[in-house]
């Protein structure tokens, strides 16, 4: 009774139709990686399409006498920090160690092999920010 009930089943694996395959190809769609040229603009306005966020200044060209401004303030500023650096320190040699205390800032200057590493620690906070000014060769 089993070799009856398991002949149809054999029967069948051996009359099965024989599988095909094809190979697969891919073309990419985005010009950067390959694909055709003609597909940029369709990507291009398919993300803008998408795109949810709004460009704030699009329109809206720069203020020429607001860039004088903020030029002007930022050189004043630049100056004053200059001269008074120059008045506390004079000529400040950034070769030999040193520690600063400015307020609540507390700065160490550390030349090394590498260049002049300057380490500026916030003594309220506990921030502290270390700047490399590297050896010119």
């Amino acid at each position: 009774m089993r070799r009856l009930i398991a002949l149809p089943f054999a029967l069948a694996l051996f009359a099965a139709a024989p599988a095909g395959a094809q190979q697969l190809l891919y073309q990419p769609t985005n010009p950067a990686f390959g694909g055709f040229t003609t597909n940029y603009s369709w990507l291009v306005q398919s993300a803008q399409l998408q795109n949810r966020f709004e460009d704030e200044d699009a329109g809206i060209g720069r203020d020429p006498l607001a860039d004088f401004e903020t030029t002007l303030q930022r050189q004043i500023l630049n100056q004053l920090s200059r001269e008074l650096i120059a008045d506390r320190f004079g000529d400040l040699d950034l070769s030999q160690p040193g520690t600063f205390s400015f307020g609540d800032f507390q700065v160490e200057v550390i030349p090394g092999l590498d260049g002049v590493s300057v380490r500026v620690f916030n003594l309220l906070t506990g921030e502290e920010t270390i700047v490399t000014i590297p050896n010119s060769f």
